[in-house]
């Protein structure tokens, strides 16, 4: 997902960013709902813009439009029945990228993608669940939240700060240095609100042991750790990769990340399509996978039997027999072995929805099978049933040739066939995986260290508190 920050806060929100100044927001119509927000930015040929949203789950809404003082500039807000609104300034062009991340119940975001849906913070999301369609939830460990009234005490001086204009905004002004001053004439504005949040319930930040200095990567480490060089990593950066995740902090000038994220990152390298076709490929001269390893090693010997073994292929070699004939009758040679060896070598975009269809299938007799004995027993069929999913020989034959032929299309395809197994019979994913990798040990062909590697990288982690 794009990597976006917000420029300034708006003047009545209820949760300022640390660092960033405060913009008077008095002419978008905050108070009025996310129709009005909206309604802002729906200008036909303005070159304005504005949406908004409901979320269901909470009753809050979240809501961005084009600024119309400063079409550069935007307006994202998001509301939350008990923990109040958010009001940022965007550049224009970022105000949909972040209103896609508000879809959830992502409430805030800090220290660089760490997220609190109002009880508890997350690290930013970076490692995929396949079952669930989204990034994982990893918990920050003994994160704490810091609030207005923890940070403000009775030294800050509003006199010092100011309220800026959106009209003269600079986005490329260093932000405050005094921020608590002007945390405290926020708050000075804020006694002018009706029915504000106490200022304990607005956030400002998380204080976690995983952001501590101690805990913290600069880019030489963050590369090494995920086995790239720090220019690498740089280049990355530069070019907005949003696989690198943001910094959690910049100290003298650098860029410093939380380990805890940086070991987020190597993992969710390690589960990427790259990530999984180097891994598969480990140890072979070629880097290719095990499956393609086999069919170059097989048609290497096929071909060193054809053009070598054969003695009215081997005279070709002779210097007065090496014309465009003799060639042609060589290359239809090599072509025929290939060709007589294409049930070795089947298409990728065809074999994978085949495979998970017959996995799935497998799966539903399983299923039916199970109900109907204990239909007959007049037994409830319990989640321990889950034990007797079976695959025949053949597709689990063809689940194994898939994986060793085509690894990271296999894992994607498997994926899909835990979110399905969970959706339609509620099979937890590593039932599912267990089934797989059981069928496989019996009638497959991967080693056991191949097999072990490749079903961890598949499995959903849970975090332990």
């Amino acid at each position: 997902m794009a990597h976006v920050r917000p420029l300034a806060n708006g003047l009545r929100t209820d949760h300022p960013v640390p660092g960033l100044p405060f913009v008077d927001d008095s002419h978008i119509p905050l108070d009025e709902g996310p129709e009005a927000i909206e309604a802002v930015g729906r200008h036909d040929g303005s070159g304005m813009w504005g949406r908004f949203d409901h979320n269901a789950e909470n009753g809050g809404w979240h809501a961005f439009t084009t600024d119309p003082l400063q079409h550069s500039l935007g307006w994202s807000v998001r509301y939350h029945p008990d923990h109040g609104r958010t009001v940022l300034l965007m550049s224009n062009r970022d105000t949909s990228f972040l209103h896609s991340q508000w879809s959830g119940d992502q409430l805030l975001f800090r220290a660089g993608g760490y997220w609190w849906d109002g009880a508890t913070w997350y690290r930013p999301g970076q490692v995929w669940d396949p079952v669930a369609q989204e990034h994982e939830r990893r918990r920050s460990r003994a994160a704490v939240t810091v609030s207005v009234a923890d940070m403000l005490d009775g030294r800050a001086d509003p006199a010092r700060a100011y309220v800026g204009k959106v009209t003269t905004y600079d986005s490329e002004a260093p932000g405050p240095e005094n921020w608590l001053d002007h945390l405290a004439l926020w708050v000075e504005h804020r006694q002018e609100q009706n029915s504000a949040l106490p200022l304990e319930r607005c956030v400002v930040d998380v204080a976690s042991p995983e952001l501590t200095g101690g805990q913290l990567l600069g880019a030489p480490e963050m590369a090494e750790l995920g086995g790239i060089t720090a220019s690498t990593l740089r280049s990355y950066i530069s070019r907005g990769n949003s696989e690198v995740p943001d910094p959690q902090a910049a100290v003298n000038g650098r860029d410093q990340w939380a380990k805890a994220v940086a070991d987020d990152w190597v993992e969710a390298r390690q589960r990427s399509h790259e990530g999984i076709t180097a891994t598969m490929s480990a140890g072979d001269r070629d880097n290719l996978s095990p499956g393609a390893a086999e069919v170059r090693d097989r048609f290497a010997a096929d071909f060193q039997s054809t053009l070598w073994g054969r003695p009215d292929v081997r005279k070709r070699w002779i210097l007065r027999q090496r014309n465009e004939a003799s060639v042609r009758e060589v290359s239809d040679a090599l072509a025929w072995n290939v060709a007589v060896s294409m049930d070795r070598v089947l298409p990728t975009d065809m074999l994978g929805p085949v495979v998970r269809g017959a996995v799935l299938n497998n799966f539903s007799e399983s299923v039916e099978l199970r109900a109907a004995s204990a239909k007959r027993r007049k037994e409830k069929q319990t989640k321990a049933s889950w034990w007797h999913l079976t695959l025949t020989i053949p597709v689990a034959k063809m689940l194994d040739w898939y994986i060793r032929h085509y690894p990271s299309s296999a894992h994607w395809h498997i994926g899909e066939i835990m979110r399905e197994a969970r959706d339609r019979w509620d099979v937890p994913p590593t039932a599912t995986l267990r089934t797989l990798r059981q069928a496989l040990a019996l009638d497959g062909e991967l080693t056991d260290e191949q097999r072990a590697t490749y079903f961890a990288l598949l499995a959903p982690r849970e975090d332990i508190d």
